[in-house]
């Protein structure tokens, strides 16, 4: 592989065959491209018996780094079905959502699949070790969970989380609220 500039690499998300999530981020690490593949712990049901298995957080996709300009070597990866974009242009995963997923995966809590959540409060995690992690405060099952979505797949991760280290986030510009809202809001200033 030739010599990728730094400043060229964005994440993108790919779509890949059910259940090939982990040998397509082999074989794509193995090419020497830098992969994520969140997981998380589950229980499954087998032959009567109960096992704890490793499951992708978000099934069906792989992150990579690459320059959208070099693809081929990429979409010709066994179990790659496409880069995740707008037609047939590759959209990359904003940076601050690979970074919440990143700090997800190292910070070592349980972490599950979740619904897309378009409303709710955004909050910030202050202390711990998720600290400035930003998502969307949600109630489950008496517990407190903090949603963190990848808006390009519209999948989320839920985290659960303690109230007390948890802060509201004001947007900071109206681009920052939810799509129609900030679209209306847009509308009216020009209008």
């Amino acid at each position: 592989m030739t010599e990728l500039r730094a400043d060229n690499l964005r994440w993108f998300a790919l779509q890949v065959r059910t259940r090939w999530e982990n040998s397509t981020a082999v074989l794509l690490s193995g090419k020497g491209y830098q992969t994520l593949l969140p997981t998380y712990q589950t229980k499954k049901r087998w032959n009567g018996r109960v096992k704890q298995m490793s499951a992708p957080l978000f099934p069906g996709y792989v992150f990579c780094q690459f320059d959208a300009l070099k693809r081929l070597p990429i979409l010709v990866t066994p179990g790659v079905i496409s880069v995740v974009g707008r037609g047939r242009v590759p959209f990359p995963v904003n940076d601050w959502e690979i970074a919440a997923i990143q700090t997800i995966v190292a910070s070592g809590f349980q972490a599950e699949p979740w619904p897309y959540l378009e409303v709710g409060q955004k909050i910030r995690i202050e202390g711990d070790s998720l600290n400035g992690l930003e998502g969307i405060l949600i109630q489950f099952k008496g517990n407190n969970r903090i949603v963190v979505s990848v808006s390009l797949l519209r999948r989320s991760v839920a985290l659960e989380i303690d109230r007390d280290c948890v802060r509201p986030v004001a947007p900071s510009r109206v681009t920052d609220l939810h799509p129609v809202t900030s679209h209306a809001l847009l509308q009216g200033v020009v209008a």
